[in-house]
């Protein structure tokens, strides 16, 4: 017996499992899918075949998509000084040191991104069990740990988001909603894919990208051809799905 419920089953029956559809045949039919009473969020995996044991096959980095997220993504700054008002007219959502320190490890997570200046890192680096494992730990590398809050925050506001593999070699990363054309879904998808093809580690050996599938929120998984990226979004998509 299935665990998940008659409409899901309804939406399963309307994907063939076996197939790699095209970019824009896949994101017409994750649209049509949707039919939650909420905007669904359209997220993409990729799975790579990097060896994630080794340091120098690690895939970690940042992606401004070029329509955004679809939402507003809520921001925590750690700084001190003028700083503080640099995040607050920049659009941060919540401005602080140690007493932020104290709400997160008092379990405020109602954020998505995490910035920080590098004088606060003595103050962040406290809560590496926290923000480690979900992926909201300030990092130098991803342009998280700046003096530059400012463009820190417009930067995460306008879509900028983080991308790393997980245990798994699998990158997870949101694309969009449902409601979006089909045009700007294309556009950010085929940005994630462009990025993670430009990022390729040097020792990466095999096969780069195994597999991808796309999915909104309560659908499921599209397989997509990994083989077709831009080229696909200079036609206007045809695909539709059989009502």
């Amino acid at each position: 017996m299935s665990s998940h419920g008659k409409r899901y089953s309804e939406l399963l029956a309307k994907v063939d499992r076996e197939h790699e559809y095209q970019p824009a045949e896949a994101v017409a039919l994750v649209r049509g899918l949707g039919g939650a009473k909420f905007d669904e969020t359209v997220e993409v995996h990729v799975r790579t075949g990097l060896n994630v044991r080794h340091a120098d096959e690690q895939l970690r980095g940042t992606i401004a998509l070029p329509n955004g997220l679809g939402k507003d993504v809520k921001i925590a700054v750690f700084a001190q000084g003028d700083k503080v008002r640099e995040a607050e007219e920049a659009g941060a959502d919540f401005v602080g040191g140690d007493d932020l320190a104290k709400r997160i490890q008092e379990g405020f997570d109602d954020f998505d991104v995490a910035i920080a200046t590098p004088d606060m890192m003595s103050v962040v680096g406290q809560l590496g069990r926290i923000l480690g494992p979900s992926g909201k730990m300030p990092n130098p590398k991803v342009g998280t740990v700046t003096m530059d809050v400012g463009k820190a925050v417009e930067e995460s506001k306008s879509g900028k988001v983080e991308y790393r593999t997980d245990r798994s070699a699998i990158v997870h990363l949101v694309i969009g909603k449902v409601s979006f054309d089909e045009r700007k879904l294309l556009e950010n998808y085929a940005a994630v894919i462009e990025e993670l093809i430009r990022a390729k580690p040097s020792a990466a050996k095999g096969r780069y990208l195994r597999s991808i599938t796309i999915a909104s929120t309560m659908g499921p998984g599209i397989k997509v051809d990994s083989s077709k990226t831009r080229e696909i979004i200079e036609e206007a998509p045809a695909a539709t799905i059989a009502a």
